[in-house]
């Protein structure tokens, strides 16, 4: 997830007041401000009294040279480093992006923030805020939060579905409404995870719940943001699940309550690339997977031979991140 800082400095209430409700993730004030910023709410403090300390936590280094572009590397290797620099024609930014991580660079336009954060499809991990336009720092907060690698998405056929037994099913309930082509990546292995559809949906049955995607048993993987993956089972309020939809635009979102309940269950398989994947889902009318064009699809209705949307990977998985071994799944 890409960090949003904001700078307050002179010390500046409504500036903090707006950092905080634009969800900024930490803020820079001057010594003896700390206090102040707890007292409006809860959000990392960088300030000689706060939470992390300048020269000491977080690094700030001014580009002028080639030795400076070094210096950049090395300190980046402990911590967070804030580099200004006056013409980034001068030492390249795609520079320090290719060879370190931790890297904030400070910013005070929204266009400016694009540009930082899409240098070689990787972008800078965060951006110090500078401006003292509000407007503006809206503008720029909404462009951090908003960012999110997309994911590659592959059309598979329907192979098989199966009615199974009874099982411990998991709804996802997020803080954040979905709409239509919009869902969650769920599947029984890695290697393929399917689109189920949020709960959007009108039908006669029960309301919408556009803010629900009911994804499968405990067992199941889920994509979260930073390309790991969870179990359903392990989800619980306060977690980050990732939102995604039919092109594969992808957003975070907080999870706001997990419902596990014992729910008869479906086995869907279907083939992509000459290989067969499957999921376990609640065998319910209301529980839909995603099609091409990103209408949902009922898996009671499912048939073999339709074609759903899914994310492919080679790489298996330990405790959520890719590893490069042969592991099999099925």
């Amino acid at each position: 997830m890409k960090q949003a800082w904001v700078k307050v400095d002179p010390w500046d209430k409504k500036r903090v007041t707006t950092a905080l409700e634009g969800g900024a993730d930490a803020v820079l004030v001057p010594n003896g401000y700390a206090d102040e910023v707890r007292g409006l709410g809860r959000i990392q403090v960088i300030a000689p009294d706060g939470d992390l300390i300048p020269g000491q936590d977080v690094q700030t280094i001014t580009l002028t040279s080639m030795e400076d572009e070094a210096e950049v590397i090395r300190l980046a290797q402990s911590g967070p480093v804030i580099v200004q620099c006056s013409d980034w024609t001068i030492i390249p930014l795609e520079n320090l992006v290719a060879r370190c991580n931790n890297l904030f660079v400070e910013t005070n336009s929204a266009e400016d923030a694009r540009t930082f954060l899409g240098i070689l499809e990787r972008g800078v991990d965060g951006l110090v805020i500078t401006t003292a336009d509000l407007s503006e720092l809206k503008k720029i907060l909404r462009v951090v939060k908003e960012v999110s690698p997309p994911v590659e998405l592959s059309v598979a056929q329907i192979t098989q579905i199966k009615p199974l037994g009874m099982g411990d099913r998991v709804c996802v309930d997020t803080c954040t409404n979905m709409g239509a082509g919009e869902g969650m990546l769920i599947g029984n292995s890695s290697a393929a995870l399917f689109l189920v559809h949020a709960e959007s949906l009108e039908n006669p049955y029960v309301a919408p719940r556009p803010f629900r995607v009911n994804a499968g048993p405990v067992h199941a993987y889920i994509r979260v943001p930073e390309g790991k993956t969870r179990y359903l089972g392990e989800l619980a309020a306060g977690d980050e699940v990732l939102i995604v939809n039919h092109t594969g635009r992808t957003l975070p979102a907080v999870v706001g309550r997990i419902k596990l309940e014992k729910r008869p269950l479906m086995l869907i398989a279907a083939s992509c690339g000459g290989q067969e994947f499957s999921t376990v889902v609640q065998n319910a009318e209301t529980i839909r997977l995603t099609q091409p064009g990103g209408e949902a699809v009922s898996v009671v209705h499912l048939k073999p031979g339709d074609e759903v949307l899914v994310a492919l990977e080679e790489a298996g998985r330990h405790f959520g991140y890719k590893v490069s071994e042969t592991i099999i799944e099925k």
